[in-house]
């Protein structure tokens, strides 16, 4: 299979650039199925179920969430009728929706999406990761009814990114970070078969500070004082995230290849 994750989506900028790329890229790398991090496409903060539809009908089968998953209060009702929309397995035993859904691709092929977030440097404590993630790997075994299985790894901490992706290694056919915004260039495949990348960065406007106009963060940084709220940068977006394929037989990762498309950054693809 041909699969390609988008890291977190920021602001009308990001939004953008899946509404005018992504089909395109669907057709000239022939993918059978996307998924796109989301959870800051409105304003920033959260996904609201309006932006949830532009993404879908721009051609992304999943879209996953993260801290900020109901930072808009409509999201709450909007994902208990659409599945394809995850939010994180451990967020809260209360929280409506699912952490982990199987998806058919348009291939017709079986493939399972989970999320997690992370415990380290994050704002509140969440529920163990990794025992949260466990059951999801042990009933859907790589190879078995899933063609496929994609982890989204949503953490502040590198190094638990990575203790997720070993966790995830042969269990996996694809763990990926996301959350920090910021493109990682440590793309591999790990010796179980697992595609790894620690962070696959924003869809947004790098000419910013992780996704927000440049002066608010600046003066923060500079004084210590707030003085307007953050607002997304609205300039030409960046698209990036990882693009792997998979043996349709076992699901392993036989290729992960980085990818930025449009923007000031580099340009990769597979």
């Amino acid at each position: 299979m041909k699969i390609l994750f988008l890291g977190d989506v920021m602001g009308r900028a990001g939004r953008r650039a899946i509404t005018e790329n992504l089909p395109r890229l669907r057709q000239e790398w022939r993918l059978d199925f996307v998924v796109v991090n989301s959870e800051n496409a409105t304003s920033g903060m959260g996904l609201s179920g309006s932006h949830a539809k532009i993404l879908l009908e721009a051609g992304a089968d999943c879209l996953t969430l993260g801290d900020h998953a109901f930072d808009q209060k409509d999201m709450l009702q909007f994902i208990q009728h659409e599945p394809r929309i995850l939010r994180p397995l451990n967020f809260s035993k209360a929280a409506p929706g699912k952490g982990a859904r199987l998806f058919t691709a348009q291939n017709g092929r079986k493939v399972l999406v989970a999320q997690v977030l992370g415990q380290v440097f994050m704002k509140r404590p969440f529920d163990d990761p990794f025992s949260a993630l466990e059951p999801v790997l042990k009933t859907h075994p790589l190879g078995g009814q899933a063609a496929a299985v994609l982890v989204d790894i949503h953490c502040e901490a590198t190094s638990e990114k990575m203790a997720l992706g070993h966790f995830c290694d042969g269990r996996a056919s694809l763990a990926v970070g996301t959350h920090t915004h910021v493109p990682t260039a440590d793309a591999m495949v790990l010796p179980g078969g697992t595609g790894y990348l620690t962070d696959a960065g924003m869809c947004g406007d790098y000419h910013s500070v992780i996704g927000m106009e440049k002066s608010e963060p600046l003066r923060r940084f500079i004084t210590g004082m707030p003085k307007e709220r953050f607002t997304p940068a609205t300039g030409t977006a960046t698209l990036s995230g990882v693009y792997v394929e998979t043996d349709d037989r076992t699901g392993k990762a036989t290729r992960i290849a980085m990818v930025r498309d449009g923007g000031i950054l580099q340009a990769a693809a597979p």
